[in-house]
């Protein structure tokens, strides 16, 4: 694993960036030197975070579609630009996990609306921004959190995992199509991970037996350095 990495000049967009994967990536994103806006819904935490990190605070809610839009102009402005976008925001819809049979559709529909139209909406809105850095030859990078519940079928996931499966699937063809465009989306799994959202799932969890979410998020920063340009890994100081 890499360390030491000089990620200035970088610009990357995080949601779900005040707890769990979304926080740890932030804080390491931000360290190595890279200029990070960050998404999340709660103001306080946004602005306890932005004030740790130096990273920008963007209040909004991924899986509302009126929030898209502001959200997208506030990544741009603040950044002046997105080399790389991480849709890491997630919702396991039903509270504790239920049985597809007992979900509520409203609860099935907030796991879509979060997990898959809002990183949809968000990566349609910024595909522009994301197109001419890929033309400027910095790259052009879109990664979306997936997980082993979108390929296993667990009892009790099936609003979040039937979302995850979604969402890899959606990644997988739009990264056909956007070749054109010079843009990369990836779906990537973090494994079981030491977090509130697997807390909220699994309360009853040993939080020994999971990885910690500084761990995975150090994974997903050098798997987004392989999958960026040499041209944009050389800029951030990371290939020899």
């Amino acid at each position: 694993m890499q360390t030491n990495i000089d990620l200035q000049g970088l610009r990357v967009a995080v949601t779900g960036g005040t707890s769990g994967l979304g926080l740890a990536l932030v804080r390491q994103l931000a360290e190595q030197g890279a200029s990070v806006a960050f998404v999340a819904r709660t103001t306080a935490d946004v602005e306890r975070i932005a004030d740790e990190t130096g990273a920008h605070g963007i209040v909004g809610d991924v899986g509302k579609k009126e929030d898209i839009y502001p959200i997208a102009l506030q990544v741009t402005a603040s950044l002046g630009g997105l080399d790389v976008l991480i849709n890491n925001a997630s919702s396991l819809g039903p509270v504790p996990l239920a049985l597809l049979a007992d979900t509520e559709c409203e609860e099935l529909e907030k796991a879509l609306a979060v997990n898959l139209v809002g990183a949809f909406r968000l990566t349609k809105a910024l595909f522009g921004a994301l197109a001419v850095s890929a033309r400027e030859g910095r790259g052009a990078l879109v990664i979306n959190i997936s997980s082993d519940a979108a390929v296993n079928a667990y009892p009790g996931w099936g609003a979040y995992g039937a979302s995850k499966a979604a969402l890899a699937h959606l990644t997988a063809i739009w990264d056909e199509e956007a070749k054109a465009d010079g843009i990369r989306l990836l779906a990537l799994d973090p494994g079981d991970m030491d977090t509130p959202l697997h807390a909220l799932a699994l309360p009853d969890a040993d939080p020994s037996t999971l990885k910690r979410p500084e761990v995975a998020a150090a994974e997903i920063i050098e798997k987004m350095l392989d999958a960026l340009p040499v041209s944009t890994a050389a800029l951030a100081g990371t290939r020899g």
